[in-house]
């Protein structure tokens, strides 16, 4: 089997089964040899692990995984790569392609069918306009996934992995840190891929807590109050919350001197710690 990596090799393969990139569906194959081994080591494609692959591309971190892990599964969109997939990945035993939209599959059925009495890891190169809704839905449904290692735009990479209490965190970093830890493993350069997108790439990792250091006393509320929080960044939070959540000013106060903090506070300045009393503050409103 030729490299994937091989510009030529693949060309000629997508060319012989008439295959033309999607803008639509954020197609971009990754080429460089060296990033789709990184990713794979360091997203735990291991003999105890089953790997799902969220997009397989022409299958290039797909046979990667393969080499490592004890099964890989991937569910794929785009119908037209399966013909491709059959040659690219033939010399893999251990390795299923569904086709499917990853927003929609069961995730959960698919998991508790293919990887019985296996540890369980997400790695994908994700495409850009996809990135933020389906890491939530791995996070959100409670998957038993132990870590999702992820290459996403460059910027992306920044604010999901922002600090909690920096100007840099957002909505989407405090909901991926509520979840797990985040952190950005290395940068690939935007000539690493296939066609070449316009912006640089970055692998992130999120390890899912295993028992959250915080307890929320309504997972809800939490969210409601990040998002209407978040909605309006530099304003005072007392009052953001208070319209956001039709809660009465004089209340909001209140709410805000049980948990401890400074009613004229933004929201980008707490940590999550204070972010958790305070939800947990406005759960008793």
């Amino acid at each position: 089997m030729q490299q994937l990596t091989d510009i030529g090799y693949v060309k000629s393969i997508l060319e012989r089964h008439g295959f033309h990139f999607s803008k639509a569906l954020g197609q971009n194959f990754l080429i460089n040899p060296t990033v789709c081994p990184k990713i794979a080591e360091m997203g735990n494609a291991a003999e105890e692990f089953g790997v799902l692959e969220i997009g397989t591309g022409v299958g290039t971190l797909t046979a990667e995984l393969a080499k490592r892990a004890s099964k890989v599964v991937a569910v794929e969109l785009d119908d037209r790569l399966f013909p491709i997939l059959e040659e690219t990945l033939a010399d893999y035993n251990n390795v299923k392609v569904i086709h499917g939209d990853a927003m929609k599959y069961d995730l959960a059925g698919l998991i508790a069918e293919e990887f019985a009495g296996l540890r369980v890891a997400v790695c994908a190169n994700l495409p850009y306009y996809i990135t933020s809704p389906l890491i939530m839905r791995l996070l959100e449904e409670k998957l038993p996934i132990e870590t999702i290692t992820v290459m996403v735009q460059k910027e992306a990479a920044q604010r999901l992995c922002a600090p909690i209490g920096s100007r840099e965190s957002g909505a989407v970093s405090v909901a991926v840190a509520y979840y797990g830890q985040t952190k950005t493993l290395f940068q690939v350069a935007r000539g690493s891929f296939m066609p070449a997108p316009n912006v640089d790439s970055a692998v992130i990792q999120i390890t899912l807590h295993k028992k959250k250091p915080w307890e929320v006393t309504d997972e809800k509320m939490f969210f409601r109050m990040v998002k209407a929080g978040f909605s309006q960044r530099r304003k005072q939070l007392s009052g953001v919350l208070a319209g956001g959540l039709s809660i009465p000013k004089a209340r909001m106060q209140d709410v805000f001197a049980q948990a401890e903090i400074p009613a004229n506070v933004r929201i980008e300045a707490l940590t999550m710690e204070e972010l958790v009393r305070l939800a947990n503050a406005l759960a008793c409103v």
